[in-house]
């Protein structure tokens, strides 16, 4: 069995292993990290060899942990690292480089039919009519995006959305709720099989799906971090928030993962206080006077065009694992606007936790 894993904000790390009478046989870790002192890493392997397969990974790190040398340092790797590593080589999970990844980005679209377009979209890869998708989203209009399992009216002032003019929205993924404009945000939806999270806890899968947007903000000299359960840190401010919903496959089976996160590219910090009662009382809760100093935008600290902030972006996402341009498909399409209409943009789907 084989797995390749990177440690978000690590190095890689890649287990070689074999399952014999229930327990690990021949266990082999190798990777671009760095370790020290070198007869660690037989420390490693002889920690895990003989280990029941059904240790989780927390098991598995503890008996990394006890059987390391005083004195060891690693750098780009963990005892957690290595026991996700071995746990997605058990559960066969693939890696990013296994798909032939397709890009939508098409024009902008309203808030219920983004709502959709995730559902369908995710659906189809869990079915295997679609492969790997990264959508990035452009807005048709002002929106609030509320989680799936919160309450309409304790999240929104609806008068100050109305005076806005700002569509509510719920999406299918839990979290909390989002302010966007058109263009003051940047959003986008991964929808992959779910076996490329094999192996991973609900915590570890959203560092995982993060991971190469970290790398993109490196890029245009911002350091980014994944900061749990779902945002991504600076040292400035949050800049961006994610939430997942598993699909589960035809018949049962093996299904597909929605993960999308939005950005904030730039934000009216009063308007957004006038529109989401929540921001207000987190905001006093933690004696914070102003959402610029929780929230701070891409346009800030990039100097960077919104266009040209998503075209690196995508360009990063390429490098790294290969994209082909796609495009929405008319079945897809058509089954979205039915959705959009039955379901995103009924007043019942949307007040359903009033």
């Amino acid at each position: 069995m084989h797995s390749e894993y990177k440690i978000p904000g690590g190095k890689l790390v890649v287990v070689d292993l074999d399952v014999e009478d229930g327990v690990l046989r021949h266990a082999r870790v190798a990777g671009d990290f760095f370790l020290e002192p070198d007869e660690a890493l037989d420390a490693v392997n002889d920690a895990l060899e003989g280990a029941p397969a059904d240790t989780d990974a927390a098991g598995l790190a503890a008996r990394v942990d006890a059987a390391l040398p005083a004195g060891t340092v690693m750098y780009g790797l963990t005892s957690e690292g290595i026991g996700i590593a071995v746990r997605r080589a058990l559960a066969h999970a693939t890696d990013w480089t296994d798909y032939d990844w397709q890009l939508i980005h098409e024009g902008p679209q309203s808030p219920a039919l983004h709502m959709a377009l995730d559902e369908v979209l995710t659906a189809e890869v869990a079915a295997g009519r679609r492969p790997p998708t990264l959508r990035v989203w452009e807005w048709g209009a002002p929106s609030v995006i509320i989680g799936s399992f919160q309450s309409l009216r304790n999240e929104v002032d609806a008068e100050g959305a109305a005076r806005h003019g700002i569509e509510v929205v719920r999406r299918i993924s839990g979290g909390g709720a989002m302010f966007v404009e058109p263009g003051n945000t940047i959003t986008y939806s991964l929808s992959v099989p779910e076996a490329l999270v094999q192996g991973l806890s609900f915590q570890d899968s959203y560092a995982y799906l993060d991971d190469w947007v970290l790398g993109a903000l490196a890029d245009m000299g911002i350091r980014a971090w994944y900061q749990p359960l779902n945002d991504i840190a600076t040292e400035q401010g949050k800049i961006a928030g994610a939430a997942q919903k598993r699909v589960v496959g035809p018949g049962g089976g093996a299904g597909a993962v929605l993960h999308h996160v939005t950005m904030s590219y730039d934000i009216d910090a009063d308007k957004m206080l006038e529109v989401l009662r929540i921001g207000r009382e987190k905001l006093s809760d933690k004696g914070i006077r102003s959402a610029k100093k929780r929230v701070d935008p891409l346009r800030r600290q990039t100097g960077l065009a919104r266009e040209e902030v998503i075209g690196r972006m995508i360009d990063s996402f390429r490098g790294r694992y290969g994209l082909t341009d796609g495009g929405v498909t008319p079945a897809e399409l058509a089954r979205a606007e039915e959705l959009a209409r039955s379901k995103f943009g009924s007043a019942e789907w949307t007040a359903r936790v009033p």
